[in-house]
């Protein structure tokens, strides 16, 4: 399958391509799979760093669509990974309900990185929404023993039985239906960042939220933009 007008951007900024192969897949909740993978040398390659994610290239009605997805638990040696999809309408989401061992996607590396905030802050302050559980799971693994507080948007039940891997003894976790998440956590920021410049704010939300988030930290509490990660994992509705 040709990657289209996007695989061609992405080629001149230097993308890598891969091929990954289905071992196997499950549902972890009635809305959110996990399918696992080898890697087609992409971890020897590339290597492996916190919150890393690839493109997987999905046919959408005879035309190429790319969405971006986390590596959950890469294994350099092993040459394998998983990957966990929010269910929902969508290319991307009928692919993973199909997938089965053998089954192969094609996947191009190109625009992931992370840097371990330096100075390390006295508590991470996180919100994501379940497209962005693997990345929140792989961030808070990058000190374990930091304090966090992550507040999580849901939509459903289902939402609050995802494999968040937190530690309750330092791990703060507030879930907040999608339609107060917005509200809700600007009340509760301006308290919990304290001294702008110490505080780290990581967000990966829907685009929209992400930006008005992002916009309220640095503009209104005047994070510096260097202490602020923000990603919108998708366009809502």
């Amino acid at each position: 399958m040709g990657h289209g007008w996007e695989g061609v951007v992405l080629k001149l900024f230097r993308g890598k391509d891969f091929v990954f192969t289905v071992t196997g897949a499950e549902h972890v909740t009635d809305r959110y799979r996990r399918v696992h993978f080898t890697d087609g040398g992409l971890l020897r390659a590339i290597g492996v760093h916190p919150t890393m994610w690839v493109r997987l290239w999905f046919d959408n009605a005879g035309k190429p669509h790319q969405r971006a997805y986390t590596l959950v638990d890469p294994d350099v040696e092993n040459g394998t990974f998983s990957m966990e999809f929010a269910l929902h309408e969508g290319c991307a989401s009928d692919w993973s309900l199909k997938a089965q061992p053998g089954d192969t996607i094609e996947a191009t590396v190109q625009g992931t990185g992370f840097e371990i905030p330096d100075p390390l802050p006295g508590r991470m302050l996180v919100i994501g929404a379940p497209a962005s559980l693997p990345a929140i799971n792989s961030l808070l693994a990058v000190a374990p023993k930091l304090p966090a507080t992550i507040w999580f948007e849901t939509t459903h039940e289902d939402d609050r039985e995802l494999p968040f891997r937190i530690n309750p003894d330092r791990h703060e976790l507030r879930t907040l239906d999608a339609a107060e998440l917005l509200d809700g956590v600007k009340a509760e920021l301006r308290e919990a960042i304290g001294q702008p410049g110490d505080a780290y704010v990581w967000i990966a939300c829907d685009t929209r939220t992400t930006r008005a988030l992002s916009s309220y930290v640095t503009k209104e509490l005047e994070v510096p933009k260097h202490r602020v990660k923000a990603l919108g994992y998708w366009r809502a509705a």
